[in-house]
């Protein structure tokens, strides 16, 4: 269901004390990979959910993502998820971020949805914010259901089914 899978909680990697990730306690900690668009208003495009703009971020492949004050990213989880049919899951940020004012939005996980989960990351402060590529990110809850659904989102051929990488939106 999820690749890779760290079977326990990794808090350390290389000597160094990192943001968790791995199997919690009734969930899963995903790790954001080191692929990230920052949004910019160099060119004074407007974000329009159905017709999005490629010039309004710039694309950025490192280890610490630097999310200007009251700005924007998005990135992508280094595990792929596969869900089962009777598994819905909702995925919040750590609260190590949230306490710095940086809130990771992830819409819910549907029945077997899979593929990399495009994290969309807000920083909410005055000041540039930290994000450390290959380390936790948000947690992600599995809640299962008493049957499988009568529509799975592969079932729908939903718009975002397989996704690999960072996928912007689509109509």
């Amino acid at each position: 269901m999820i690749e890779p899978f760290a079977e326990s909680q990794v808090r350390q990697s290389d000597g160094s004390a990192v943001i968790s990730y791995g199997i919690s306690s009734y969930g899963y900690d995903l790790r954001v990979s080191r692929e990230f668009k920052v949004f910019t208003n160099v060119f004074n495009t407007v974000v329009d959910p159905k017709g999005f703009d490629d010039k309004s971020f710039v694309d950025l492949e490192t280890d610490v993502c630097i999310v200007p004050p009251n700005s924007f990213a998005l990135a992508r989880s280094i595990e792929y998820f596969r869900i089962p049919r009777d598994i819905l899951t909702i995925c919040l940020g750590k609260s190590t971020y949230a306490r710095c004012g940086i809130i990771v939005n992830v819409t819910p996980f549907e029945p077997e949805w899979e593929g990399h989960v495009t994290l969309e990351i807000s920083n909410t402060t005055p000041l540039p914010a930290k994000i450390y590529a290959n380390e936790g990110l948000a947690q992600v809850l599995f809640l299962q259901a008493e049957s499988p659904c009568e529509v799975s989102y592969r079932d729908r051929k939903g718009k975002y089914q397989g996704q690999r990488g960072i996928t912007v939106p689509r109509i």
